[in-house]
């Protein structure tokens, strides 16, 4: 059986998503993008990715977001990406924002990790053959890099710009004193700095209580939340115990003793308040990110279709009222 030549829906820009403006710039991207950290990778299943990948382009998702160390194994996510570049995505790779990274381990010895101007031109030329592409939309430091001067990292930026293999810039992960260095040098040289990264989710708020949300405001840049259902934990997948083919399961990166009694207890009360809205936890977890105009974008990361239409169905409300956020900051700050 040969598959068919793939096709997207025509309907793709009329199904309900919407699109934010980044920060102070001419870029738009969907309320929902698509991270390929996992689940994209070599050892998973090629056809579970292509069909995530067409699901999300036939239903406006245009931003896709890799790093060069995403699989796993390291660099097969991108890998993949890059083969449905070429089987799918080719003709309309003007309509797609691709996002990339560099900046944790990737390759053995000195270069193959961090922040130097070696190692990060290395990645992006590797990562442009791995997908299949020319340039990357996006191109991020994926990390502060504490014993390389900040000058080298951003000047290496600025000239992936200039070289044309990146259209624009972001940082992700860096602490505020050194991320407002990082965009005052980038403004500096006429390349703007165009989205912050960081883990934002009901959980975890710690980045908008050391002001990196306003911050990238303030410099007219957009802020990108990865993590927004907390690797799991804020969907209905850990109510009823830990399934065996579940990340926690693995424990590669969710591990088991982060669900505790008092975790549990929040979850199973922030589920009642979702099913009060005719949402899912996950569907509601996205849509309380998304109430904050600061945010520009969430990045979702999907292991079937089916996970990623229950992620876009929380477009359908993200609006609150006073008294249901007053009782999720209730559950979450453990006075359920």
């Amino acid at each position: 059986m040969i598959n068919p030549v793939y096709s997207p829906s025509a309907a793709r820009y009329d199904c309900g998503m919407r699109y934010r403006r980044c920060g102070r710039s001419g870029v738009l991207l969907p309320e929902i993008s698509l991270g390929m950290w996992h689940n994209f990778g070599d050892m998973n299943p090629f056809s579970n990715a292509l069909a995530m990948a067409h699901y999300a382009f036939d239903h406006g998702i245009t931003h896709f977001d890799l790093a060069n160390n995403y699989g796993p194994s390291y660099g097969s996510a991108e890998e993949s990406f890059g083969q449905i570049m070429k089987k799918s995505f080719r003709p309309y790779r003007d309509e797609l924002f691709v996002a990339t990274k560099a900046g944790y381990d990737m390759w053995p010895g000195p270069y193959g990790n961090w922040g130097s101007r070696k190692s990060l031109m290395a990645s992006l030329d590797q990562s442009l053959r791995r997908m299949n592409l020319d340039y990357v939309d996006v191109f991020y430091s994926h990390r502060y890099d504490p014993e390389t001067p900040l000058e080298e990292t951003m000047q290496t930026l600025v000239d992936m710009v200039r070289q044309g293999k990146a259209l624009y810039v972001g940082i992700s992960k860096y602490p505020a004193d050194k991320a407002d260095e990082a965009y005052r040098y980038l403004a500096e040289r006429d390349v703007h700095c165009l989205l912050y990264q960081g883990r934002y989710n009901l959980f975890d708020r710690v980045l908008d209580e050391q002001g990196i949300l306003a911050q990238a405001r303030d410099n007219g840049a957009g802020f990108i939340a990865f993590s927004p259902l907390a690797q799991g934990l804020l969907t209905s997948r850990y109510l009823d115990g830990v399934p065996e083919d579940s990340r926690m399961a693995q424990g590669r990166f969710l591990k088991r003793e982060v669900l505790t009694g008092a975790v549990l207890e929040k979850i199973k009360a922030l589920n009642e308040v979702a099913s009060g809205r005719g949402q899912t936890l996950a569907e509601m977890s996205l849509a309380w990110l998304l109430k904050d105009e600061t945010v520009t974008s969430v990045i979702v990361g999907a292991s079937s279709v089916s996970q990623l239409e229950d992620n876009l169905n929380a477009l359908r409300n993200v609006s609150f009222s006073d008294g249901e956020l007053a009782r999720i900051e209730q559950i979450c700050e453990g006075q359920a």
